[in-house]
């Protein structure tokens, strides 16, 4: 194990190295960039032996590593904001084709107007694509998910593509301390690629053609059902990983000091972080409060999230993107994971951090301030609140 002060972005090269990829393909797009820079030049270097394919467009990218994949290599790609919608068509291919391929993509926002800000809409409209979705909070995060999610992914329960997300700009270009496990510690991790269902030369088969709706629903129910083997699996994963490593994430729903919480804030990403330290600030108050970490949104996890409503009255969920409806993603799919419990508690939706925002610890104390109050079913934009309590008003 070595420490190195890595970006986000490196982290995400530095994982992809180790993690012995063979075929990467990549088109630049700000603030991904530097993540396929850096594997150009391990690749060039011949660090790592991958064929490195420039393509014309993002679209393209995703179409290399979907026929590589559909061959039996391990594969990899990076994308952002605009870039990430160009790729909409072959994400639900990749994931029909049952391609366990890992994607970076540097969460920014989405146009118009033109902004390069941390924002979730371009992973949150990808929601429904059949990809697993991964919010790390911290740049160590980033590289063991990274890690974490190949191993997942290719799992012959699996066989799923995913992503490994970060807020743009505080984890993409921000240095931080980062354990770098060796080559052989991964290697033991992750074991090259057992292929399952890929063409192979001079053997006759195919991949993606075309079937009627007699046959349909049977493919969609094996996605379905893949999807749900993540949920035993991950866990399965992050203990190997920790046996190797010394580190673990904690799943996919995390939380922290939440037992015996009057209220607990539901986070996602760096967010995470800012709302850690109002934690411990408010609980040195009295306080109680906690956090739960919403570490992966697909497959959302939904027995977590209702052992933790069993258990607490009030919830608040703080999403970066807005979709349009009754509440942000996050805020509506923790509603539907504890509708069908016998404890329902209040659940208040939170927008912040929209469009790159800063997300303040007085944005997060007056969250909590509203759990712990009155608060109302109704979403509360926290960017628009008054200049006086951390807002940009």
């Amino acid at each position: 194990m070595t420490r190195e002060v890595l970006s986000g972005n490196y982290a995400q090269a530095y994982a992809v190295r180790l993690a012995r990829a063979r075929v990467i393909s990549a088109y630049p797009i700000t603030p991904q960039t530097t993540i396929v820079e850096k594997l150009s030049e391990f690749v060039a270097s011949g660090e790592l032996d991958a064929r490195f394919v420039e393509v014309e467009s993002e679209h393209s990218a995703l179409q290399v590593v979907v026929s590589a994949a559909g061959l039996g290599a391990r594969t990899y790609t990076a994308t952002s904001s605009q870039g990430l919608l160009l790729m909409h068509e072959l994400l639900h291919w990749a994931s029909g084709m049952r391609a366990p391929i890992v994607m970076g993509v540097v969460n920014r926002a989405v146009a118009p107007p033109w902004n390069i800000g941390a924002d979730h809409t371009d992973t949150i409209a990808q929601r429904d694509t059949g990809w697993l979705q991964f919010y790390p909070e911290s740049n160590q995060e980033v590289l063991d998910t990274v890690l974490e999610a190949y191993r997942l992914a290719e799992s012959p329960e699996v066989r799923l593509p995913a992503m490994v997300n970060e807020d743009a700009f505080y984890l993409s270009h921000t240095y931080e301390p980062v354990d770098v496990p060796t080559p052989e510690i991964v290697d033991r991790f992750l074991p090259p690629r057992e292929s399952h269902a890929v063409l192979r030369p001079g053997v006759a088969a195919r991949l993606g053609s075309f079937t009627g709706p007699d046959h349909y629903v049977e493919f969609r129910h094996e996605l379905a059902r893949a999807t749900e083997a993540v949920g035993k699996r991950l866990p399965e994963v992050e203990e190997e990983y920790r046996r190797f490593t010394g580190r673990s994430h904690g799943g996919a729903f995390p939380t922290y000091r939440a037992e015996g919480a009057d209220a607990v804030l539901v986070t996602m990403g760096t967010t995470s972080t800012t709302a850690r330290t109002v934690v411990d600030e408010m609980r040195a108050e009295g306080l109680k409060v906690g956090l739960a970490k919403l570490r992966m949104f697909r497959p959302f996890p939904d027995d977590a999230v209702r052992e933790l409503a069993g258990s607490v009255d009030r919830l608040g969920v703080v999403d970066r993107s807005y979709t349009f409806g009754p509440a942000g993603a996050a805020a509506t799919e923790v509603r539907a994971a504890i509708y069908p419990t016998p404890h329902h508690p209040l659940v208040a939706g939170f927008l912040a951090g929209v469009g790159g925002r800063d997300v303040t610890p007085a944005h997060v104390r007056r969250m909590f301030e509203e759990l712990l109050g009155n608060p109302g079913e109704a979403t509360r934009w926290e960017d628009l609140l008054p200049a006086e309590v951390g807002a940009h008003g």
